[in-house]
């Protein structure tokens, strides 16, 4: 072995896997590839790995190994104390090693063992140590570098490709430079290769919204305090997040560990981030809300917009009786109503829950407009004792009405307390609010102006919930 390889404590080992394409929360590794480097010398180790699913036949094209192959191979679980032996104590050295090491973590959860190698990412290293070319992929090192190429796209194949670039790069490096990198970037082992580490070295700690953009992304980040421009409207983003501490929350989707599908492909696909600084939670809450509504980010679950917004109204018929109505948001300012019960982001769902306040409080499905009765008779749930006898007399239609206001105080939407339009101060800024529907945020009298010149958006559920808390927090100013 060259002399001038500087090894780390414990030595080396050069890992790649292949796999189905399926997530690492399934048995989807096909393959391990392992070159351990040490003291003693060189040695190279590969098994095949049964998965649990077939190989699509794309990977199937892409790495030769089809299922006939694995089918005999063992478990991840049967080889697990093989592969932790020849990791444990060594660096762990892997191309796009968040992938590899993200899947092998996962892999030896469900076996009951637990590794923790400090990771070094070659992907990450090529790109410091040739900050002149764009594009890092393994194939591009085998061009750029010469790499003799065995098997590409097998596991032990490109592991030893990986150990060839190891020993390219010190003999044009000095040996002491590399160690200071690796030192560097084992150190920061959360940050995607892909990612400028200087976009997470400009974001600020402080209030506001992130969004995470893939490989077509493109825009500029926006700031509520006009220190950057707005988010670009020809892009749409992965993700958006918010926190009252921008950097460590950007900083923690990438230390997940990859606990979740969801944290992993986003580490994968995130090629830039921009923010939106705010002037605290409830601006952040707002602005995110916001975002989330008009960009539709594929990775957001919550937030989403609702075009089937409805309610209970409780009112009286024309003889005084009380009934329920079902009403919608486009039907009704809900903003100030002080008629209304529930909020339901569907009729499916609004019908469903109060189903089951009938049962609970023993009411009456027909006279609550659930179920079709003949007048006069009794229902179906008082023959199963879930009634208590008003549609056929046995309990007064004033009585029940009564049982019922109650069984709804819990779900009673809350009313806007204002004539017209309040600001909510926050910091330097003043979040303008009319009927539970935030019209912007402003932080000088001409903001403002145009604000409240502007026309009113439509009623929004999430919105009316971060309000409802927020006028109990911030200070309420009369504009």
């Amino acid at each position: 072995m060259n002399a001038a390889l500087r090894l780390p404590p414990g030595g080396l080992a050069f890992v790649d896997i292949e796999t189905t394409g399926g997530p690492a929360q399934r048995e989807s590794i096909t393959e391990i590839g392992i070159v351990q480097v040490d003291e003693d010398g060189v040695r190279e180790w590969s098994s095949l790995v049964r998965p649990e699913s077939r190989i699509p036949d794309y990977i199937q094209r892409l790495t030769g190994i089809d299922d006939d192959m694995v089918a005999n191979a063992p478990g991840f679980a049967e080889i697990a104390d093989a592969v932790f032996d020849r990791l444990d104590g060594r660096l762990f050295v892997a191309h796009n090693a968040r992938f590899d090491h993200g899947h092998l973590r996962a892999a030896f959860r469900r076996a009951g063992l637990d590794i923790r190698p400090q990771v070094l990412c070659t992907v990450k290293l090529s790109r410091r140590l040739f900050p002149d070319h764009r594009r890092h992929s393994l194939d591009h090192l085998i061009e750029r570098h010469g790499l003799a190429v065995a098997e590409r796209h097998r596991a032990l194949g490109d592991a030893h490709l990986l150990w060839q670039f190891w020993q390219k790069i010190h003999e044009r490096f000095p040996p002491g430079h590399i160690a200071a990198l690796v030192r560097e970037l084992v150190g920061h082992p959360s940050l995607p290769p892909q990612l400028d580490p200087q976009q997470i070295a400009d974001l600020p700690d402080s209030p506001g919204v992130y969004l995470f953009y893939g490989e077509r992304g493109a825009g500029a980040a926006g700031t509520d305090d006009a220190a950057r421009s707005g988010p670009g409207a020809d892009s749409l983003p992965l993700y958006i997040g918010k926190s009252t501490r921008l950097r460590s929350r950007v900083l923690s989707h990438f230390a997940a560990d990859h606990q979740s599908d969801r944290e992993l492909s986003l580490s994968q696909q995130v090629r830039r981030i921009e923010w939106i600084t705010t002037a605290g939670e409830i601006g952040a809450l707002l602005k995110e809300a916001g975002l989330v509504k008009r960009l539709q980010p594929t990775h957001n679950r919550l937030l989403r917009r609702n075009r089937d917004l409805c309610a209970w109204r409780l009112a009286t018929d024309m003889i005084g009786d009380w009934q329920l109505e079902l009403v919608h948001a486009a039907d009704l300012d809900f903003g100030r109503r002080d008629d209304l019960y529930g909020f339901f982001r569907s009729r499916r769902e609004a019908t469903h829950r109060l189903r089951a306040l009938a049962r609970e409080h023993a009411l009456c499905p027909p006279l609550l407009g659930l179920d079709k009765h003949p007048q006069g008779t009794r229902c179906f749930d008082f023959q199963l004792k879930r009634c208590r006898g008003a549609c056929h007399g046995g309990e007064s239609p004033q009585a029940h009405a009564l049982r019922l206001i109650e069984a709804l105080h819990a779900m009673k939407v809350q009313h806007w307390p204002w004539p017209d339009a309040v600001g909510l101060r926050e910091g330097t800024a003043i979040h303008v609010v009319d009927g539970w529907r935030w019209l912007g945020t402003a932080t000088d009298e001409a903001m403002l102006a145009d604000i409240l010149e502007a026309g009113r958006p439509a009623f929004d559920l999430d919105v009316y919930k971060i309000l409802v808390k927020a006028v109990q927090r911030l200070p309420v100013v009369r504009l």
